[in-house]
């Protein structure tokens, strides 16, 4: 793959049409801070743009999954689709929040992490069956309902279609990692 400048540049305040102002403004306003990741690009459908953030703000704000555990499924979901960008902006946030460095080395050169936690494991595997298989076995649903119940379970689901969504933004629009940023590192052989 060729590399080109970023795709998809920033409309300058002052050029935005009504919609789009509202749109960024809240997104300037709201938990997120500014306008960052996909938004740039999706700012040329407003609508799309306030549903998307509407979204996003759910699942990372008022989601039943706890943070950490969120983060750690972000990075899960940003490792399969070698999402960058999303590897640079949650994977100091999941540090953060508990989740060992050595686990996050681990998802990124694409290693299963050792000695993860139960409630840890249980997602990794949930996120890798539905991310690699395209579904999830009858034996890892069932245990992720008994232990997390259907709500968080409905939450993992969705932080990581959410986030594959992203990450194929990100990736089409070539989103830089800036400058000093948090590299993802390359997969392992």
């Amino acid at each position: 793959m060729t590399t080109s400048p970023k795709r998809f540049a920033p409309i300058p305040l002052e050029e935005m049409s009504q919609e789009q102002k509202s749109t960024a403004e809240e997104l300037i306003n709201g938990p997120r801070g500014g306008i960052r990741g996909p938004f740039n690009a999706l700012l040329r459908n407003p609508r799309l743009a306030d549903r998307v953030r509407q979204l996003g703000d759910s699942i990372r704000f008022e989601s039943s999954l706890p943070a950490a555990l969120r983060e750690f499924t972000i990075l899960i979901t940003a490792r399969f689709w070698s999402a960058r960008y999303e590897w640079h902006a949650h994977s100091k946030l999941a540090v953060e929040l508990g989740i060992r460095q050595e686990v996050v080395d681990a998802i990124g050169v694409g290693e299963v992490p050792k000695d993860l936690s139960e409630d840890q494991n249980l997602i990794y595997q949930f996120c890798s069956e539905i991310l690699n298989d395209k579904d999830i076995s009858d034996k890892t649903y069932a245990a992720a309902v008994e232990r997390f119940g259907e709500l968080t379970v409905l939450d993992i689901l969705a932080t990581t279609g959410y986030f594959g969504f992203v990450s194929v933004i990100l990736n089409a629009i070539r989103q830089p990692v800036p400058e000093g940023g948090i590299q993802m590192p390359s997969l392992k052989s």
